[in-house]
């Protein structure tokens, strides 16, 4: 953060960055920045915002005009007061898991709701579209990203899911993070490279993390039907693989993703709308990420369906092969009743039974038992129990 002694240097550099910059119609407002930059001097809430004890939640910070990041920026509180004086320009604030007491100071800079703070504080919402007044526009969300695993297990994490939220105003955007399932450092080094979306303000940011967010949905809703052609190659493979724990992980895990992504759809439905206060030049584009959003939703939809057909159809082969070795028992049974039955009748020992002399009995009960023996396996063969 640039000291009070710093602020003629920190005015020399902007005005430098505003005389090379090609359109001399941006120029005069920058120039106009910069001066009330160097000119005010700090102020409490900003000397507080500055100085941090222990941990911050602040990721990143930067504050563009003309579609630009100017350098050496002011406390954000600061930032945002000359922002919304001078008209030009507006502040993007980063955070990552803040606490109450951050976030508290935060909202009473930016003038957020006080039950919307509390929800960037209490991750868990379902996916929202929330207007405060005219001004502020709160939009929750939650992200989603695969996770690599070398094989589908009982316990594989498929899907690791977290929550984003945003606030939207004429002159700041802030979006908050929790968990690590979606990283928006890539989304702000990309918008800082396309100057002309940039100058459409906090609400081309706001396009440009949603549109980051939908695309890490397909490239999960993309995994997971590879995941599902492995499994039902598996599953209907001759081995008959694939146990049921596995195919009911993978449907858990489909349903967490099912939650972050199905609820979105009426949320965006409402951005497109003509009332919905975005600036129509972006519009399309937010009309965009909804197409995505649906295309996402469908094969969820889809993957659903496939996943509910392989785990009922795996049920079913469960159900065929015990009957099978139900089948396989009963048969070698009777075969052995067979047996067990001729040694039984000759093993009681009466005086008075018929071939207890001969002198070939012997060989000869053998000989049956195992006539009959072949004969009773033969049958059940060609019926198909054995």
């Amino acid at each position: 953060m640039p000291a009070e002694g710093d602020a003629s240097g920190m005015r020399g550099s902007i005005v430098d960055r505003a005389e090379r910059t090609p359109s001399r119609t941006w120029a005069s407002p920058v120039r106009a920045v910069s001066r009330m930059w160097a000119s005010a001097a700090p102020t409490p809430a900003g000397k507080a915002a500055a100085a941090t004890s222990g941990r911050s939640a602040v990721v990143d910070y930067g504050v563009y005009v003309n579609g630009a990041r100017l350098p050496d920026a002011p406390p954000y509180t600061q930032a945002l007061e000359l922002a919304r004086a001078s008209g030009q320009g507006f502040v993007w604030l980063g955070l990552h898991e803040p606490d109450e007491a951050e976030m508290t100071g935060i909202a009473h800079a930016f003038g957020l709701h006080e039950l919307a703070a509390e929800d960037a504080v209490h991750a868990g919402q379902r996916p929202k579209l929330e207007q405060f007044g005219t001004e502020v526009t709160f939009l929750a969300m939650r992200t989603a990203r695969y996770v690599e695993h070398a094989e589908l297990t009982e316990t594989s994490e498929v899907v690791e899911t977290g929550h984003l939220m945003l606030f939207i105003g004429d002159h700041f955007v802030i979006t908050v993070r929790h968990g690590g399932a979606c990283r928006l450092a890539p989304v702000r080094a990309g918008l800082e490279g396309k100057a002309e979306l940039l100058r459409q303000g906090p609400w081309a940011v706001a396009y440009a993390v949603t549109d980051h967010v939908v695309d890490l949905y397909l490239d999960v809703a993309d995994r997971i039907e590879e995941d599902l052609d492995e499994l039902e190659e598996e599953v209907f493979s001759r081995t008959a693989g694939g146990r049921v724990q596995q195919i009911y992980q993978l449907k858990r895990e489909l349903v967490e993703f099912r939650r972050t992504v199905v609820p979105l759809q009426r949320p965006f439905a409402t951005l497109v709308a003509e009332d919905s206060g975005v600036p129509p030049r972006l519009r399309r584009y937010f009309h965009d990420v909804l197409d995505h959003l649906t295309r996402t939703a469908e094969q969820v939809q889809a993957a659903d369906d496939l996943l509910h057909s392989i785990l009922a159809a795996r049920l079913a082969q469960v159900t065929v092969d015990q009957n099978n070795d139900m089948r396989k028992i009963a048969a070698w049974a009777a075969i052995a009743a067979v047996q067990t039955a001729i040694a039984g009748v000759y093993g009681m020992n009466f005086e008075y039974m018929p071939e207890l002399k001969m002198r070939y009995g012997y060989p000869v009960i053998l000989g049956i038992m195992v006539v009959s023996a072949l004969a009773l396996y033969r049958l059940f063969r060609r019926s198909g129990w054995l």
